[in-house]
């Protein structure tokens, strides 16, 4: 193996040779050689071969015509066509330059801060890193194979649930590579979005991961969102509220195109992640708590808590640009986005249904209904919009202490991680 201290003296060990016109160029005084009497000349010498010293020049010509061309492109730059293509000239970015949306100063300038909660956030998700196989998963392997550790509505609900977040958190972060980065004009913003893109990531890998662990039929369970009528239509409605965006044409400066943007960003965040998640952590959340399937449950309560960060930042996404562009939230475009929180209700009403046809886990679909009434009413007041579902309560009242972070057990008192630093990389 390789390390950083036995690096120059191996590279010293394996190096070649000098060719000939590196000889030639080394001008370091030799150490004195002892002579030794020239041999006797042939009566007829062959000459020497020329071929080698012709090809140990020829690189050291074509290198040679390689840097004056490389040189001559570097000096012809002009960097004007540049700027006026990104449309900022050379002014510095001021604080007043940034907008959500549509802004014209230069995004690749972080700094100044104008946005303090987007850039608080992204530190916030940094520090509540995690990966799925730090999650001991041995205790639900064994129930899962076990006969008689699961009923078959829990299995059931295990099955739905993997089923629809396996490719759910994949459409998710399409969306968010693919379209709402690219809109999205803010520098501050763009760290968030890039860590959400990449905790996308690990749910993705946590949920193939419990998938794996289980011993399940991978097939079946990812391609779920197309064989099951209450996944598919979840991920049929999300796929057509959030994927006309990735149209590489669409470009936001309109006020038809900024509400479009607008009502994905409503859809993405308080359907997608803000509703539709809700019945299935409910239900493998519920299991944990009874000593259930405790690594999957695990596993789904850290997804939780990155996706509750998630909500509230797109949320403030959102009302920015309200705040920016008052222009867009008109009364009838008010309506459309309430229409919108109410479909994706009753979507996730119907999973409740599909997946707890009995009683189980101490609730069942009428109550899980009440419970997406109040998530209903608690989307729409964030965005100032009417409640829908007066005196809705909340039937689970654990469930808004497992999403209250200052209430959360310390995220890494439950487990211990070996970092692995570039000091202690293997390079063999």
């Amino acid at each position: 193996m390789l390390s950083w201290d036995d690096y120059d003296e191996n590279a010293t060990a394996a190096a070649p040779q000098p060719s000939v016109n590196q000889a030639a160029m080394d001008t370091t005084p030799a150490a004195p050689v002892a002579e030794e009497p020239a041999p006797a000349p042939k009566a007829d010498p062959e000459p020497a071969p020329a071929a080698p010293v012709i090809e140990a020049a020829a690189p050291a010509a074509e290198d040679g015509d390689a840097m004056a061309k490389a040189r001559a492109a570097v000096n012809a730059i002009d960097p004007a066509p540049g700027l006026e293509a990104l449309e900022m000239g050379a002014a510095r970015v001021q604080v007043d330059d940034k907008r959500m949306i549509n802004c014209r100063a230069d995004l690749n300038q972080l700094v100044p801060f104008k946005y303090e909660w987007a850039w608080q956030k992204y530190l916030d998700g940094c520090a509540n890193h995690w990966m799925p196989q730090e999650i001991n998963m041995t205790a639900d392997v064994a129930l899962w194979k076990s006969n008689d550790g699961l009923s078959d509505d829990e299995r059931l609900i295990v099955e739905r649930s993997l089923g629809f977040f396996s490719t759910a958190d994949s459409l998710v972060a399409n969306n968010l590579v693919l379209a709402l980065y690219r809109h999205i004009t803010c520098p501050e913003a763009r760290q968030y979005l890039l860590r959400q893109a990449f905790e996308e990531a690990i749910h993705t890998h946590a949920y193939q991961y419990v998938i794996e662990s289980l011993g399940m039929d991978e097939g079946e369970i990812f391609n779920m969102y197309r064989e099951v009528p209450s996944i598919a239509k979840k991920a049929a409605w999300g796929l057509k509220n959030t994927q006309n965006l990735s149209d590489a044409d669409f470009q936001t400066g309109t006020p038809e195109n900024d509400q479009r943007l607008l009502k994905n960003l409503v859809a993405f965040y308080c359907v997608l992640e803000g509703i539709f998640f809700y019945c299935g952590f409910t239900q493998i959340l519920s299991m944990g708590r009874r000593n259930k399937m405790t690594g999957t449950a695990e596993q789904f309560q850290y997804i939780l808590r990155d996706e509750s960060m998630h909500l509230n930042f797109g949320i403030d996404v959102i009302n920015q640009i309200k705040l920016e562009n008052p222009h867009l939230w008109t009364p009838e475009f008010q309506q459309e986005i309430s229409q919108m929180i109410l479909e994706g209700m009753e979507l996730e009403v119907m999973y409740a249904r599909d997946t707890m046809p009995r009683g189980v886990l101490g609730m069942n679909a009428a109550m899980m209904e009440e419970y997406l009434n109040f998530i209903a009413n608690r989307r729409l007041a964030q965005l100032g919009l009417p409640e829908q579902f007066p005196g809705a309560q909340n039937p689970f009242p654990w469930m808004s202490e497992i999403m209250d972070l200052r209430k959360e057990k310390n995220f890494f008192e439950t487990r211990v991680t070996e970092y692995q630093v570039g000091g202690a990389l293997n390079w063999d």
